[in-house]
């Protein structure tokens, strides 16, 4: 680390991305009107190069400009960033044709927005996660309305950037109330003056707190802010819901996590209470919810939000076993959820989205392949071992009875077992459901079946084999504390 590009390290995958985007923006310009133009390929080409420097800054603990950090905590949701970024690219090519998206348009938004995540995950400065909060949150508005023909896309996106700036707006004001109690922004500097602080909280900091806490919550689609989410899920295209679902939520828990178990961390006493709170409801209200749901991206939705609700049962519980639960639990939810969206990106024919739980009645039939897949990540996102969804949902519920949080692993449960019926549902009617009209749906895409394939591995290998991964896990959010 003692090249001349040091200072800058930190900072190198990001930078990939944006270099990537700027190229697919430029290679747009020059695209003539219905030429096929592999504009696609430029944003892998950009992951291979973040994936690369990530690797190489592992164990490094690098810095750039005192306010982004690539430690291991950040390098890790990094790696989460880069699988959904590499996983949404590849189902994504269906979805462009079909709809008739500006291929340069599309994946610089998506590649603009991973980098926004990838800045939020490494920020150590809470104006700096303000601003990768706003870059990601942006292009994530434009590419929910980006069928613009659409009436539902339209009010998607339109809910999503009202509720969003709203949201931004209390954030920034939890900002600037942390800067007034501490005088900086900066996450070491702030935990170190509650730590020194031997006095009870004040209002104006318990005032702060909640007010970042509003911020977080709406990103993380936490109740009482979850409203945007099922609206958002159904008017955007398949695979946008899918990269919004996962990398969103995986940027925001990483830096929640950053500032609430590390700069926030002194006041826990203050915090925790509320957290378990939310969490309680965001794993009733999004179960109980998605119970009745017959639109298939309304039901992952609030699925979404019940998994923010275990999430956040593994940050409310701050022992070793949550702490290292909350990045395994992220990449698990991932690679569940996005299998799932794509799999909905797929059967979407420019007749009728297929979408309805009805739908996919006699998949099994038609497409054998993709409703074996849809099992898998159906199950795991449900629980079942092996697979992914079940060891991330064990190390969560251990974390909170380890923690003494009984009642609240006792609700996580039970909610768990609730959400197996709207999974299952879907299963049956993929297998035992008979359909006369099996010939509607489209054909799989190589890329795209092959990313889902390998998401599909993922979620076994990580059920199978959990054990690196969550020693990975673990040793890096450590390092952050």
């Amino acid at each position: 680390m003692n090249l001349p590009i040091a200072p800058y390290a930190a900072i190198v995958p990001m930078t990939c991305l944006v270099i990537a985007a700027i190229a697919a923006m430029v290679a747009e310009a020059f695209r003539e009107p219905g030429e096929h133009m592999p504009i696609g390929p430029l944003g892998l080409i950009g992951l291979a190069g973040a994936a690369a420097a990530s690797a190489a800054l592992w164990n490094s603990h690098a810095t750039s400009f005192h306010i982004v950090a690539a430690d291991n905590f950040g390098l890790f949701a990094t790696w989460i960033l880069i699988v959904v970024g590499v996983l949404s690219l590849a189902i994504s090519a269906p979805t462009v044709a079909r709809e008739h998206l500006p291929p340069g348009e599309y994946y610089a938004l998506m590649l603009f927005g991973l980098s926004g995540m990838m800045l939020m995950a490494t920020a150590t400065d809470l104006l700096v996660v303000f601003l990768a909060l706003e870059v990601l949150s942006l292009a994530v508005y434009v590419m929910t309305g980006l069928r613009r023909e659409s009436p539902e896309a339209t009010e998607a996106a339109f809910k999503y950037f009202l509720l969003g700036g709203f949201s931004s707006a209390f954030f920034l004001y939890g900002i600037a109330f942390t800067y007034g109690v501490t005088g900086s922004t900066h996450l070491d500097r702030i935990g170190q003056l509650m730590s020194a602080q031997a006095a009870p909280a004040t209002p104006m900091q318990r005032l702060a707190l909640a007010l970042l806490l509003v911020g977080f919550g709406f990103k993380i689609s936490a109740v009482p802010f979850q409203m945007w989410t099922p609206d958002a899920y159904e008017g955007a295209p398949p695979a946008v819901a899918g990269f919004m679902s996962t990398g969103v939520k995986a940027a925001a828990f990483a830096a929640f996590a950053r500032v609430f178990l590390a700069a926030f961390e002194p006041l826990r006493p203050e915090w925790s209470a509320i957290v378990w709170v939310i969490a309680a409801a965001t794993m009733v209200v999004g179960t109980i919810v998605g119970v009745v749901q017959t639109n298939v991206k309304r039901m992952l939705a609030y699925s979404s939000i019940a998994h923010a609700g275990y999430l956040l049962v593994a940050l409310v519980s701050g022992n070793d076993v949550g702490r290292g639960a909350i990045l395994f639990y992220l990449l698990a939810y991932a690679v569940s959820n996005l299998g799932a969206f794509g799999v909905i990106a797929l059967l979407e024919t420019t007749e009728r989205p297929n979408d309805q739980v009805r739908d996919y009645a006699g998949l099994w039939n038609g497409h054998p392949g993709l409703a074996a897949l849809m099992t898998v990540f159906l199950l795991s996102l449900g629980g079942f071992p092996p697979l992914a969804g079940f060891i991330a949902k064990w190390y969560v519920f251990s974390a909170a009875v380890k923690a003494g949080y009984y009642w609240l692993a006792i609700i996580g449960v039970l909610t768990s077992v609730v959400s197996v019926f709207f999974y299952l549902r879907i299963v049956v009617m993929m297998y035992m459901t008979p359909s006369e009209a099996t010939a509607r749906f489209p054909r799989v895409p190589t890329l795209a079946g092959a990313a889902l394939v390998a998401s599909a591995v993922l979620v076994f290998y990580l059920g199978i084999l959990p054990t690196q991964v969550l020693d990975w896990a673990a040793q890096s959010i450590d390092a952050l504390l």
